[in-house]
């Protein structure tokens, strides 16, 4: 039976629970958080919607973080005392859970945990095909609906790339409605979409959910397509070791593809420069 652990029962970690059963392509759903029965009490609201969303997956809470060892994903979320799984706290979990012989793939789901999923990686030697992050994944979908609000059009397909927070949009390579974005919207206009990035930044709990229940799917089950997800780059754009949002394909456990998105040279060199920033 496949499985997700949720570490962190707080508004990130229990939205992810719940995009998670209402899709129901994990059999085993477990929210776990410190915080006495405040998991329990969250996994019984997602179960006891389940007969009226039309699902019914099993959703469970428990103050036990060690028994995400044995899950198939392990997401790190956001604590309801003390917010996302961050920094050295962060760090000595991951640890905790590798000690326990977790092999689990690792999705860093909370905004702020880029420098633990590349000390997971550093520091834990945590394999980098068993690591991901989420929360930049859903700026695609922002960029995506800042074309629809420019031009009326929809389904605007485009790829977001470098390390959180600093972000490059593909703009040369963009459709919307069938034509080229670029063919449509003024550049002064795509600087300003491209520059709004960082005002938006960090997106909420709703919208990394999305991207992170597709993340989870993908590790147990195979992704459907490539997915734009942040891992640790290995000689992409000549780096190594920081996080990197790169198009990838996920299969057992693991990154089983990676490559660069399609991009003008000028956006690559933008990329390159973003992935050495601090």
């Amino acid at each position: 039976m496949r499985s997700a652990a949720i570490i962190g029962a707080g508004p990130l970690g229990s939205a992810i629970a719940h995009r998670l059963a209402e899709r129901e392509r994990v059999a085993d759903v477990r929210l776990l958080d410190e915080a006495g029965s405040i998991a329990a009490g969250k996994a019984l609201d997602i179960r006891q919607a389940g007969p009226v969303d039309g699902y019914d997956t099993a959703v469970t809470g428990s103050t036990d973080l060690l028994s995400a060892s044995t899950a198939d994903v392990i997401v790190f979320a956001d604590a309801v005392s003390d917010g996302e799984w961050e920094g050295e706290r962060g760090l000595a979990l991951v640890q905790r859970l590798i000690r326990a012989g977790s092999t689990s793939a690792m999705v860093f789901a909370g905004p702020r945990q880029t420098w633990l999923m590349e000390a997971a990686a550093r520091e834990a030697r945590v394999p980098i095909d068993r690591l991901a992050g989420t929360a930049a994944a859903s700026l695609t979908n922002t960029v995506a609906s800042l074309v629809h609000i420019e031009t009326g059009l929809a389904r605007a397909s485009v790829t977001v790339s470098g390390r959180p927070p600093y972000f490059v949009v593909a703009w040369s390579t963009a459709t919307v409605g069938g034509r080229m974005v670029s063919d449509v919207v003024p550049a002064h206009r795509l600087l300003a979409m491209s520059q709004s990035l960082t005002k938006l930044w960090p997106p909420g709990p709703q919208a990394i959910a999305g991207p992170t229940a597709l993340a989870v799917e993908g590790f147990v089950s195979g992704s459907r397509g490539p997915l734009t997800l942040a891992v640790i780059a290995d000689g992409e754009y000549g780096a190594r070791g920081v996080a990197a949002l790169l198009p990838v394909e996920l299969g057992d456990k693991r990154v089983l593809r990676r490559a660069l998105p399609s991009q003008s040279p000028q956006e690559r060199t933008e990329t390159a420069t973003a992935l050495t920033r601090k």
